[in-house]
Formats: C-alpha cells, sequence, structure tokens
C-alpha cells in the first residue's frame, strides 16, 4: 500500500512562521515560494528504491530549542558524541540551535560557525548568495519541501587562504518525535581555503522510537583552491526515515572528500554528489553502511565531470544482515568538453542472511573521448572458507565472521583522517553488528 506525503505547509504557513523567527524578507520569499512548489512537482525517482511507500508523513512541527550555556547541560547520551576539544562546536536540539562556540583565533580570521537560521541574519548577504544554489529548491517536492521548511541548520564560512586546522564539529540530534528535524547545513569555502567538518545526526528518546523523519540538506561550494573536508555518521532509530541530500560545486583545483557512515536503523535514502565544475578539481568519496532487520536503504554517489584534468574516485561498501536491502548506486558522468578527466567508483555488498538483499549498481555516462573511467562492482556472502580457516586457528565463528566484517570495511574505516571519527564510526559499527 502506498503511503503519500501529506504536505504540512503551504504559503501562508511558510510566511507566518519565517515571520515569527524574525527571518530577513529575503528568506521569507525564498520559504513561500517553495512551499508553493510543493504542490506542483513529484517525488524524486530512486533507483529501484519506491519511496513513495515509506512513511514520509510524520514530518512534524517547528518547535524552538532551549539553549544551554555550556556543552556540559546537554544529557549524557549527546555528550558522549561531543568532543573533547572545542575550537568550534554545534549542537542542534530538533528545531533549534541549543549551543555553539567558536574559538577567539578563528573569529580573528574570519571564520563563521554557527546555525544556519542564526547567519541568514547576521550574514545574510553570503548566506542569501549561496543558499539554494547548490540544491535548488525546484528539484522535486522533496527539496522544496526542505526549502520551505528547514530548521537551526548549520553554516560554516572560511574566507580566503585561511586554513582552519582542528575540524569544526556539530551533533544535530533530535529527542521529539513532533518535533520537525530538517537541518540545512551550508559550507562555503573560499579561494585557496581548508577546513574539515564533522557531524553526528542522531535520534533518542520518543524520538526514536515513533514514526518520525530527518530531512537533511548539505551545500558545499568550494571556490578556487579550496579544500573541503565532510564527514558525517548518522545513527537513528528504526522508526525513522532518513533523507540526506549532499551537494558540492568545484571551481578550479578545488577539492572535497566526503565520508559517509550510514549506519541507521530505518530506512534510508542517501545521496551524495560531486560537480566537478573547474578544471583540475577533485572528489573522494566515502561511503559505509550497515543494514539490519527489514531496512530498506538507497545509497547513491554521483560525480558530474565539466571540467578538464578532473578526477572522482568513489567507494561504497555495505553489510547487510537478516532481511535487510541495499540498492547502491554509483554514477560517474562525464560531460563533453571534460577532456583528460579520470573517475573511478567501487561499490560492494556483504550479505550475511539468505532472506538479505544487495545490489550493486555502477553506472558510467561518458560524452567524451579523451578520458579514463572505470568501476567494479561485487555482492556476495560470507566466504565460508575463511570462516573455517579462522575457525580452525580456534577463533570461534561469530568472532571469525565479524573479523572477516572488519576486513571487508576495513578500506572505508581505515582511511578516515579523523582519529575521533574513525573511533565513533567503529564504535556504531560493532553496535549494529552485535545488535
Amino acid at each position: 500500500m502506498s503511503i503519500q506525503l501529506s504536505t504540512p505547509v503551504n504559503r501562508q504557513a511558510a510566511e507566518a512562521l519565517s515571520r515569527s523567527k524574525g527571518e530577513p524578507e529575503w528568506l521569507t520569499a525564498k520559504r513561500a515560494e517553495a512551499a508553493e512548489l510543493v504542490e506542483t512537482l513529484e517525488l524524486p525517482k530512486v533507483e529501484k528504491t519506491r519511496i513513495d511507500r515509506w512513511n514520509l508523513s510524520a514530518y512534524g512541527q517547528y518547535k524552538p530549542a532551549q539553549p544551554v550555556s555550556s556543552a556540559a547541560e546537554l544529557s549524557q547520551d549527546i555528550q558522549a558524541f561531543v568532543p573533547e576539544s572545542q575550537s568550534g562546536l554545534l549542537v542542534t536540539r530538533g528545531s533549534g540551535a541549543v549551543f555553539s562556540t567558536l574559538s577567539d583565533e578563528l573569529k580573528a580570521q574570519g571564520v563563521i560557525f554557527t546555525d544556519l537560521e542564526t547567519a541568514a541574519r547576521e550574514h545574510s548577504a553570503i548566506v542569501q548568495q549561496y543558499l539554494h544554489s547548490v540544491v535548488a529548491s525546484n528539484e522535486d517536492k522533496l527539496s522544496a519541501l526542505h526549502s520551505a521548511l528547514w530548521n537551526g541548520g548549520v553554516f560554516v564560512y572560511v574566507p580566503k587562504n585561511v586554513e582552519v586546522d582542528l575540524p569544526l564539529q556539530a551533533v544535530l540530534y533530535n529527542d521529539d518525535a513532533d518535533a520537525t528535524f530538517a537541518p540545512h547545513v551550508l559550507i562555503v569555502a573560499e579561494s585557496n581555503s581548508r577546513v574539515t567538518y564533522v557531524d553526528n545526526v542522531i535520534t533518542t528518546g520518543s524520538a526514536a522510537q515513533v514514526a518520525a523523519i530527518h530531512h537533511g540538506v548539505v551545500e558545499v561550494v568550494a571556490k578556487a583552491g579550496a579544500k573541503v573536508s565532510f564527514a558525517s555518521i548518522h545513527s537513528m532509530g528504526e522508526e525513522v526515515v532518513d533523507i540526506s541530500i549532499r551537494r558540492a560545486a568545484l571551481d578550479n583545483d578545488a577539492r572535497v572528500e566526503w565520508i559517509i557512515g550510514d549506519l541507521n536503523d530505518g530506512n534510508t535514502l542517501s545521496d551524495t554528489k560531486s560537480v566537478l565544475n573547474g578544471r583540475g578539481s577533485s572528489s573522494d568519496s566515502k561511503v559505509i553502511s550497515i543494514g539490519s532487520k527489514k531496512q530498506k536503504l538507497s545509497l547513491t554517489t554521483q560525480a558530474v565531470h565539466w571540467g578538464k584534468s578532473t578526477d572522482s574516485q568513489m567507494i561504497t561498501r555495505a553489510v547487510m544482515r537478516e532481511e535487510a536491502t541495499a540498492i547502491i548506486n554509483g554514477i560517474t558522468k562525464i560531460e563533453k568538453g571534460a577532456t583528460k578527466a579520470n573517475g573511478e567508483q567501487t561499490e560492494k555488498v556483504l550479505m550475511l542472511s539468505p532472506k538479505s538483499r544487495g545490489d550493486a549498481n555502477p553506472i558510467l555516462l561518458i560524452d567524451e573521448d579523451d578520458v579514463t573511467a572505470g568501476h567494479a562492482a561485487s555482492v556476495g556472502q560470507v566466504n565460508p572458507e575463511q570462516v573455517y580457516y579462522l575457525m580452525s586457528r580456534g577463533i570461534a565463528k561469530i568472532d571469525a565472521e565479524r573479523l572477516i566484517i572488519y576486513g571487508f570495511l576495513a578500506p572505508v574505516v581505515s582511511e578516515i583522517p579523523i582519529d575521533a571519527v574513525r573511533e565513533q564510526l567503529q564504535r556504531l559499527l560493532e553496535r549494529k553488528l552485535e545488535a
């Protein structure tokens, strides 16, 4: 039975909510226009996944969040995700921000790191220039809905030639199933700047136990010579639908690195795309996921080459348990004129149950002759000979299978450059495998 999207917004409601939060008129107008588009646009067509059968009606409503004066006031389960080093930390709860801090050194260099709602008021000119410039409001019904209703969010701005040595980190969590959880992350890296951004997206309390939706959008703008490293780990409840759309637009010699850990317990639509506009721009994407019970996962990684001598690398590895289903799409598109471009991709799915399903779809769309491109894909079960070999060395069967799984995921996990993120991802992997 198909569950239709019950639109929780119209033009008047979007305008009223925006004005109640004191947003600038240009943003109120954008939200209103997007609300009107929701009624006319269709849901996105996702490869081999019927998202119209998912519960997309539990969108919730805007609920202001109560700020805290220090990270120590956060609940214990959230403090576990708060880094020891807080040169830049932002915490949002449900519909809004509750805590933020940024070192004086970074402020003096012109770095901005705050929630997007605050940035829209205090840095209006910059936000207006780039908001929805990479993920347009009129792409489909979901993009329009997000544009009308996003809340809280994250804004990162790094001026020209500034290098941020320590990662800026955010914890985006929801503990109220009735609160809209639709953060928008906007990162702008000016020419020859460098920044690493890390976030954890989490549901706890009632939001993890009853039907709810996380609807997040990420936009990365990397100017000439800029480098942006983006790491995101998602860990949400079984009843939560996670819709996460990420896009990066890259100028000459710019680079983006994506590290995505989709470790939710519920249905997941994850789409990560790099648009290589400039000559010599590059993208490196690593995605890891574990599915369990009756989860349905759609994990898409894309690279679109427009500039000459561009390079994209994509690796996705997924482990499916019980009756979980994964559709893994890798799409490399090399446009006419993108000479000397190179695109490589690998998708691998390991199935731990005869009832689990994995579908790896490497797709190359090449409109230029003077390029190189390649792909590899595999879907299979744990090799019984490997299990037998480890058991012959005195290792229990369950431990042998777990070692093989860790070895399967290691090429992605081991290349994560941030120790804290790598350790956190490892803990979540163990939780998923032991559940």
